[in-house]
């Protein structure tokens, strides 16, 4: 059996997000030792370990709710909590790809910048007109 704090160490969960989601219900069976102290099993903390990976995953606390209640039904629930899951990863995916084309886009100005201090490009602003980069360049 864990402690609150192995429990923490091993799941790199913070005490208060632990501390929170057994107070919302979100670690079911809770089990208590002989000073009332939370304490977990290895079940637990894989279960723990769960609900890191469905945080991430941008899941709310309202969702998360409605997964662990699939999760109680058993095998029938499945094709449900799939179909969670499912939507979960079409949101990421397109998360991946806005965070790819900024990561495109800073890559594509970074290289602007390197050719534009090493003299193989001119510089050119959409902020400022070519008399205002003009006027810079002679002060």
């Amino acid at each position: 059996m864990y402690s609150m704090k192995e429990a923490c160490l091993q799941t790199g969960m913070s005490y208060e997000n632990l501390k929170f989601y057994c107070k919302e219900g979100l670690v079911p069976n809770v089990k208590r030792d002989s000073h009332n102290y939370r304490v977990f099993d290895d079940r637990d903390i894989k279960w723990i370990q769960s609900l890191g990976c469905l945080k991430r995953c941008g899941m709310t606390l309202s969702e998360m709710k409605e997964y662990i209640a699939y999760c109680k039904e058993g095998v029938s629930s499945i094709p449900e909590r799939r179909e969670i899951l499912a939507r979960k990863k079409e949101a990421l995916i397109a998360s991946m790809e806005e965070l790819q084309k900024a990561i495109d886009y800073i890559d594509w100005k970074q290289n602007f910048y390197d050719e534009v201090l090493s003299g193989k490009t001119d510089y050119h602003s959409n902020l400022l007109s070519d008399d205002e980069l003009d006027k810079q360049a002679h002060a």
